[in-house]
């Protein structure tokens, strides 16, 4: 066990470093930070000395180290539009990002692993065939088309929930939440639901299928002759061996959550950490875009460690191929 996480934890660093560089590269050589720092009166002396004290003239190999020891230490330098720290930007908008995403993900699993397993044991009512065709329309849907027309039947019509904004907040710490607010949890409500809805189907699929291919196998049918009850068969039996692949889609769909969610912050004006980079991709703000894809890649590298230990904890194969493997 304690290899197999070394071993995973390795991979992970080596992942970082390559983002790393892939970021500094990408943002490094896109546009000119200086033009949306000074204005058109500015010389070209100005320009120079102002390039000259952000260390842009710099060889390469010094900027990216220099990153990269930032980077270790929390730092990601200031921001060339709002002259802030970078690092307390992010911090500023990470709880409604996240909040917006754990919601987000709480639906999708709960909804879409209930209607799965329904869907399943019930192959061939009305309600199961209601159930797939709203699957396809989740599917199929872009996100920003469902928000709009969330926006228009729920906050245009009928006036039952608010169309942007995070609502009030509280601050907790250096928390500032919206969870203990009435006004922050309807304002939560529209943009959870469409940044749920892709997920929820896909979960809701998956578990379906998967569930369909377990009910088939031998040992269910040895459950049956054996006279277990069908609540035993189908949640002891199926729906356990069904989440095995589920926990993966669930952790890789959870990255996928934080990391898109930047078309819903923008639909729905939501003050989180995507609408911080699609603000700082219009002025180049290479040291917050940066920042951000290191924030997201950590993210998954975190969250597809936590998958790995979980599937590892979770099918016993793993345990007992790993020692026959090594012997």
């Amino acid at each position: 066990m304690l290899a197999f996480i070394l071993r995973r934890l390795g991979q992970s660093v080596l992942v970082m470093l390559v983002v790393a560089l892939i970021a500094f590269i990408m943002f490094r050589y896109v546009g000119d930070p200086i033009a949306s720092m000074v204005g058109q009166e500015a010389s070209s002396a100005d320009r120079e000395a102002l390039r000259q004290q952000l260390g842009l003239n710099d060889p390469f190999y010094e900027q990216f180290f220099r990153f990269i020891t930032n980077a270790l230490q929390g730092q990601f330098g200031i921001s060339y539009r709002l002259q802030q720290p970078v690092t307390e930007l992010i911090l500023s908008r990470l709880p409604a990002t996240i909040e917006l995403a754990f919601t987000s993900a709480l639906l999708a699993l709960v909804f879409g692993v209930g209607f799965g397993v329904f869907a399943a044991l019930r192959p061939k009512t009305i309600s199961t065939a209601a159930i797939m065709t709203g699957s396809l329309i989740g599917v199929s849907l872009p996100t920003f088309l469902i928000g709009i027309a969330l926006i228009y039947v729920f906050a245009v019509e009928l006036q039952w929930l608010p169309s942007f904004g995070r609502g009030q907040t509280v601050q907790i710490g250096w928390w500032r939440t919206g969870l203990l607010t009435e006004s922050g949890l309807r304002s939560l409500i529209l943009p959870a639901i469409t940044l749920s809805l892709f997920q929820m189907t896909l979960i809701m699929r998956l578990v379906r299928a998967e569930m369909l291919e377990v009910l088939r196998t031998d040992y269910i049918k040895f459950a049956k002759a054996r006279g277990l009850s069908s609540r035993a068969i189908n949640f002891g039996h199926a729906l356990k061996n069904t989440l095995v692949p589920v926990i993966t889609i669930t952790g890789l769909q959870l990255g996928s959550v934080i990391a898109f969610a930047i078309i819903t912050e923008t639909v729905f004006q939501w003050p989180g950490v995507g609408s911080l980079f699609i603000n700082s991709v219009a002025v180049v703000d290479v040291p917050v875009m940066a920042a951000y894809l290191m924030f997201i890649a950590f993210v998954f590298v975190v969250i597809n460690l936590t998958v790995d230990i979980l599937y590892y904890v979770v099918d016993p194969r793993l345990r007992v191929s790993g020692p026959a493997r090594g012997h």
